[in-house]
């Protein structure tokens, strides 16, 4: 991880907002406005975005803020490719340690 100053990096399907804390852990929010859709396809976004997340969680840094956005295009986004923007804003970031 290169610098934790608030900053957001981009993708079709969501954006990704990292910033440092003080507190020595990760803390990790997603947000699914209603542009996205009904409540159903809200919570479904949500749902798998959450693990997505969880299995790269470990490659996450200690003492980050980490926030996704999901975009409208992401409610008819296959798992792949949710996986893939996941992990494509996570490297541009820097964020993710493999």
């Amino acid at each position: 991880m290169r610098d934790l100053a608030p900053r957001g990096w981009a993708h079709p399907l969501l954006v990704l907002y990292c910033a440092a804390n003080d507190l020595g852990r990760t803390r990790v929010g997603i947000t699914v406005s209603s542009r996205v859709g009904n409540a159903v396809v809200r919570n479904r976004v949500r749902r798998r975005l959450r693990e997505a997340l969880r299995e790269r969680f470990v490659r996450l840094p200690q003492g980050a803020d980490i926030l996704v956005t999901a975009r409208p295009a992401s409610a008819t986004a296959t798992w792949a490719e949710l996986c893939m923007a996941i992990d494509v804003v996570l490297n541009r970031a820097a964020v993710s340690q493999q």
